[in-house]
């Protein structure tokens, strides 16, 4: 099956229409848009031009046409992009949304007037159709994303970056809503902190697939020496960063049987993202760390957090499927001297290598090497995170509010020096301490996860608008309304 984050986005595309406007611009908005999809490489589903009068909703009818067309799709449609070149028709719109049933996002465009074509023949008129339309899904309690501006050209550049977003937006939206998540081994008993409720990510609509270490200990120590995907294994973990001379093929083995035991268990059950149980188990019993393991599964969009941290590896999975890019876990963890708004965020090194930003260096892991001995502890991911924006995101289950609960926000790594071992990240958020006091007054744990450019936008509105989470976004601006909580 292929994942959520590897599929190819599928749009469902409505143009809305009312019969005594104009049915000229219908066509072109349905050529253009089609223009602007195909562009982004995103596949569209509609009807034929033919099978409605200018290829447009306007009825009842048209209607029930397009919500059985979609019905027919819904496994494939992950949101509805809705047009409105002119005024367009809100009984039609709300009727086939209402009775389509995608539980998806929803786009709703509408075209600019030209002031020099406003006369009875030209006008479009879609300024007031939108907000007719919306008034509509407010009634029936649909959610809806906006365009930036409330009115734009359907061919235009403005559009096509709204559309790329919401393309972003509604693989956010589905991923999360079915997302497997692979527990692999028992939570660290030292850190009480990661515990979290299954049960109510099932409500969420996110299955946790649970198995106990040893049984991958035992399958990775099963895997035969002449394995030929063992083999190509250790030449790619020799290929993805700067290995030390002292490293011995055996070290580089182990790990790769260990890595290879994790890939395969992730792929026959399904998982989007995992949490392992890194230290000090597997380094006792079976001789290696997990830390590579996991930096090399996030560079391939399939994140991994350490400590069984459950809640960690779906918020990393979320920045994985609003950005596109490799996602981290990581500790708040230091002060940086006396700077108010900067700290250091660091792991022991499971950091993927681009979210690093250069070619790591993997060895062996610091601190527990030197309680236990190197020799058992290769695999660590180690460099200095390099400068630029990143976008920060925690999940947490709340036991006692009986929801997931979550907070965001947008910040940047800085090239400041650091003296410590394995993976650092120097951060800089703004207000820092109004954060750090929400988090500890709040009952948030000491990971976060990060993600290289700036994308809360798009996590806000999933996360908010269409999975209605409680959520505190950190620096943002939040919207007006006059009751809350909202009534979608």
């Amino acid at each position: 099956m292929t994942s959520v984050i590897r599929r190819k986005v599928t749009l469902g595309v409505v143009i809305g229409s009312r019969a005594f406007f104009s049915p000229a611009p219908c066509r072109d908005a349905r050529d253009e848009v089609a223009a602007q999809l195909a562009a982004l490489g995103i596949d569209m589903i509609t009807l034929p031009y033919e099978a409605t009068a200018n290829g447009a909703v306007q009825s009842i009818a048209d209607a029930e046409l397009y919500a059985r067309h979609f019905k027919a799709h819904a496994g494939r449609i992950d949101g509805l992009v809705i047009c409105l070149p002119n005024f367009g028709d809100e009984i039609a719109i709300i009727e086939l949304v209402n009775r389509a049933k995608l539980n998806v996002p929803i786009l709703l465009q509408a075209s600019n007037d030209e002031l020099t074509k406003v006369s009875v023949s030209e006008r479009r008129d879609a300024f007031c159709g939108k907000i007719s339309v919306t008034n509509n899904f407010w009634q029936y309690g649909v959610p809806f994303t906006e365009t930036t501006s409330h009115t734009c050209d359907v061919s235009g550049p403005e559009f096509r970056a709204d559309l790329e977003r919401f393309a972003r937006l509604c693989r956010t939206v589905r991923g999360l809503r079915g997302a497997r998540l692979g527990a692999i081994g028992a939570r660290t008993g030292a850190f009480q902190t990661m515990r979290y409720s299954e049960k109510l990510l099932q409500a969420a609509g996110i299955t946790v697939v649970t198995v106990d270490l040893s049984e991958m200990m035992g399958a990775a120590g099963a895997i035969p020496d002449d394995d030929a995907d063992l083999r190509a294994k250790m030449e790619r973990i020799r290929a993805y960063g700067t290995v030390p001379a002292h490293i011995t093929e055996t070290q580089v083995r182990t790990q790769a049987k260990w890595t290879l035991a994790v890939n395969r268990w992730i792929a026959e059950n399904e998982c989007d993202a995992s949490a392992i149980q890194c230290w000090r188990s597997l380094q006792d019993n079976f001789g290696c760390a997990t830390c590579v393991t996991m930096s090399m599964m996030g560079e391939e969009l399939m994140p991994s957090a350490c400590e069984v941290d459950i809640m960690g590896a779906l918020s990393m999975y979320a920045l994985a499927l609003a950005s596109g890019a490799p996602p981290a876990i990581l500790d708040w963890n230091n002060n940086y001297g006396t700077e108010a708004d900067m700290c250091v965020c660091t792991h022991c090194g499971n950091f993927p290598k681009s979210f690093i930003g250069d070619t790591p260096e993997i060895s062996e892991l610091d601190v527990l090497g030197s309680v236990i001995g190197k020799s058992k502890c290769f695999g660590a991911v180690k460099g200095k995170v390099k400068a630029g924006p990143m976008t920060y995101f925690r999940l947490s289950s709340d036991d006692r509010a009986g929801s997931l609960k979550c907070y965001l926000g947008e910040g940047e790594f800085t090239d400041h020096p650091f003296p410590m071992d394995g993976g650092i990240a120097v951060t800089r958020v703004a207000d820092l301490r109004r954060l750090m006091r929400f988090v500890t007054q709040n009952g948030f744990e000491h990971h976060v996860a990060m993600v290289r450019g700036h994308h809360a936008d798009v996590v806000s509105e999933a996360v908010t608008r269409y999975l209605r989470w409680p959520m505190y976004h950190h620096g943002g601006e939040p919207e007006p309304q006059l009751s809350f909580p909202n009534r979608f």
